[in-house]
């Protein structure tokens, strides 16, 4: 199905899943109110009435939000009903969370913590039920009129074949090949467009990948005159990771090849709760990172902070700031420690490392000596979680360009590489496959498990030295 009806579809499932779950509150409501009955122990709950509508604001966006977080909506009605269980469970149960936490914040004593509790118990089996339902009307005549489109497929023999295939994996019945037509091989657009008529089609799914573009233009100008839907696969070029995804560029209708996380309100998200995040950081540490400048300035010789160009976004150079941890020429003396290098690549590291001062080496055990980096998220120079930058230097000195890839997002002041052990990743292929795997995973949740697996250790000060 086509990305924007399947967006068509995901918003009326959000919408659905988020006023079943308004429901289900209410419902939780009821089942608690009658319990007194049998246990008279339990009366003092008071009648559903307005004080309870602002919970039902804040259910009906957080359900949706939830269930998409833990990939309930990533999966079709049609696939394992196990996994799509767990996944709803999961969703309902954080978002059970959240109530429960935000009731707590607000003392709100008018309403039973059995309630809280209750309802995303019961907005989940409504879901289910709903989900059950659509699962045994999909399979329905009825709703093969009315959900499945009829297409036939256009293109070279070896592109029916492999289009053919690929359909019958992935549409889960939402599609159905009528008939198909090779293009290179027929020479009559009347024989095309009987088939157009026979079929009573609702869409031609032309593969242009192998195919003279004079003849895809003929068939689209025949089904323009038919009013039949065309859809053009304009996979020309064979990428290997890149995503292909359609954009306009001044009324000009443009492919966009990325292989790296695009723009998104996932993305404006990250980039607000960056800023959000650095800010706060910073207030509230501001005595801490007082005293820290105060005792690296009274215990060692040179600068409190030590400034370094490192490679941003895309490459881009910008000055990274720490508290400095070394001897003042630090890297001076670098060259004569190149034999002691520790990681494999063009990354400098060595665990005993004889220019680290005393109080560095606790800086660094604790990451203390990274936090001014928090100006440079507040700078949008850096984000809170991302690839940890390389001195400029160092990126000069990739040998595979692949490596590169890792700079195709804000770096970040915690990664999946921090929180592997830093120093138990000696080889740089790894480090590298760590930066990637994150890029290619990316999600503001994936952000958030690096932020908390990141705390436990800053404070045991494991994995680093």
């Amino acid at each position: 199905m086509l990305r924007r009806h399947r967006k068509i579809r995901l918003r009326l499932r959000k919408l659905e899943d988020a006023g079943l779950f308004t429901i289900g509150f209410w419902m939780a409501h009821l089942i608690r109110s009658d319990l007194p009955n049998w246990f008279p122990s339990l009366d003092g709950l008071y009648a559903f009435d307005v004080n309870y509508i602002w919970y039902l604001f804040l259910i009906f966006p957080l359900v949706p939000l939830c269930l998409e977080v833990h990939g309930f909506y990533n999966t079709s009605l049609l696939q394992n009903r196990g996994s799509r269980l767990w996944q709803l469970v999961k969703g309902a149960c954080f978002a059970g969370i959240v109530v429960i936490f935000v009731n707590f914040v607000v003392r709100d004593d008018n309403i039973a913590r059995s309630v809280v509790i209750l309802f995303p118990f019961v907005g989940a089996t409504l879901v289910w039920l709903k989900e059950e339902l659509l699962r045994f009307w999909f399979h329905s005549k009825s709703a093969a009129a009315q959900v499945k489109k009829r297409v036939i497929l256009v293109g070279t023999q070896q592109d029916l074949i492999e289009q053919e295939e690929e359909l019958s994996r992935k549409s889960f019945g939402d599609l159905e090949v009528v008939s198909s037509f090779n293009l290179n091989e027929s020479s009559s657009m009347k024989e095309f467009v009987d088939l157009v008529h026979k079929h009573s089609v609702n869409a031609v799914l032309i593969n242009a990948g192998h195919t003279y573009f004079g003849k895809v233009e003929e068939a689209i100008n025949a089904c323009e005159i038919e009013g039949v839907e065309v859809w053009l696969t304009a996979d020309f070029f064979k990428t290997q990771i890149s995503k292909t995804t359609i954009d306009e560029l001044f009324g000009q209708p443009i492919l966009v090849f990325h292989s790296a996380p695009e723009e998104s309100w996932q993305a404006v998200a990250k980039q607000i709760i960056d800023f959000l995040g650095a800010l706060l950081l910073i207030v509230v540490s501001s005595p801490f990172l007082m005293v820290i400048a105060l005792m690296v300035k009274f215990t060692t010789q040179g600068d409190i902070l030590f400034r370094q160009q490192r490679s941003g976004l895309n490459g881009k150079p910008f000055t990274m700031l720490k508290f400095r941890s070394m001897i003042n020429n630090a890297e001076q003396q670098k060259a004569e420690l190149e034999a002691c290098n520790e990681m494999s690549g063009p990354v400098f590291k060595v665990t005993e490392d004889p220019r680290i001062t005393p109080i560095g080496f606790f800086l660094r055990k604790h990451s203390i000596d990274e936090l001014p980096q928090l100006f440079n998220v507040l700078t949008g120079h850096m984000s809170l979680v991302g690839p940890r930058p390389l001195p400029v230097y160092e990126v000069a000195q990739f040998d595979d360009m692949a490596h590169r890839r890792r700079l195709s997002v804000r770096p970040g002041l915690t990664c999946l590489w921090q929180v592997a052990g830093r120093n138990n990743v000696k080889n740089f292929e790894d480090w590298v496959r760590l930066d990637l795997e994150y890029i290619d995973n990316w999600s503001l949740w994936l952000d958030f498990k690096i932020l908390l697996r990141t705390i436990p250790i800053v404070l045991l000060g494991t994995g680093a030295k």
